[in-house]
């Protein structure tokens, strides 16, 4: 059975840590590596990084782990969208490896 996975967008490296830890201490999740996005708009933003945040287990785990890791992000510099998808195709397991946190 292919494991569900959640996804949050945040505003910074420090607040994706602190939403990940939070919402592994939640539920029963584990981590996908986080991947980067440099905004076109950096100079209007919290913080001019965006990371993804990848968490993965069942969907209620998974739900719980986006709660807590959500109102974590929400009382530091805030999150951009989240999403679960609940049986993810293998094509897009093969895209949650991608990492660019690797790259310059």
């Amino acid at each position: 059975m292919t494991e569900a996975v959640g996804m949050l967008e945040v505003f910074g490296l420090t607040t994706a840590f602190m939403a990940a830890d939070a919402g592994c201490k939640a539920a029963n999740v584990h981590l996908e590596p986080f991947d980067k996005n440099k905004p076109k708009n950096p100079d209007s933003l919290p913080v001019p990084l965006l990371v993804m945040i990848k968490f993965r287990g069942d969907v209620a785990d998974v739900t719980e782990a986006m709660e807590a890791a959500m109102a974590k992000a929400k009382e530091m510099t805030g999150y951009v969208q989240h999403h679960i998808i609940p049986r993810p195709t293998e094509d897009t397991q093969k895209m949650l490896k991608l990492c660019a946190f690797d790259k310059s």
